[in-house]
């Protein structure tokens, strides 16, 4: 576990730093006004005293944070992509698609057992495990898990109101 040191900064923010493995430093120091500086420093033992920093909006650091977290999450759905007969895939919804301005609905309930749509995601939100009630926009993402097979099905489902492929429909992921 990396240990991690708070400062508070009278009248700037609060400076959290850690030393890595190498013996480098890095900080953050987040502003009051929401703005965050990066900051990485050389090995205190090489002499030389190098810092180099950087200088984030709110909106940018976010995204960095996502970035470095990310890795985590990404590492655990590869994961499940391991098990056999499951599928986890994301349903981008266009503006030409049959499921955009409709009530989400159950897989189930249309003869289509064993899909779920885990969650929905909607700009910078997630809407985990969304009720049959749900409506579905252009732009929202589904993410959607089952046996690939049906995970196939429900895709073209989202697309054409119909459970079965019409010719030159991409398989989910494609």
């Amino acid at each position: 576990m990396v240990d991690v040191r708070r400062v508070k900064l009278p009248g700037v923010g609060v400076l959290h730093t850690f030393v890595t493995d190498d013996g480098g430093k890095v900080g953050v120091i987040t502003h009051r006004s929401g703005a965050s500086d990066l900051i990485s420093f050389a090995d205190a033992e090489d002499g030389d005293g190098r810092k180099v920093s950087l200088r984030l909006d709110e909106d940018e650091a976010h995204t960095l944070a996502e970035l470095l977290g990310g890795t985590r999450i990404t590492e655990s759905l590869s994961g499940l992509d391991q098990i056999p007969g499951l599928s986890i895939d994301w349903f981008h919804v266009d503006y030409d698609h049959h499921i955009a301005g409709q009530p989400l609905g159950s897989m189930t309930e249309r003869g289509l057992p064993g899909v779920t749509v885990v969650a929905v995601v909607r700009g910078d939100s997630a809407n985990p495990g969304p009720d049959s009630d749900f409506r579905v926009f252009p732009g929202d993402t589904l993410v959607v898990a089952g046996a690939p097979e049906k995970v196939a099905k429900a895709f073209n489902f989202y697309r054409t109101g119909e459970f079965k492929p019409r010719s030159g429909d991409a398989p989910p992921g494609g």
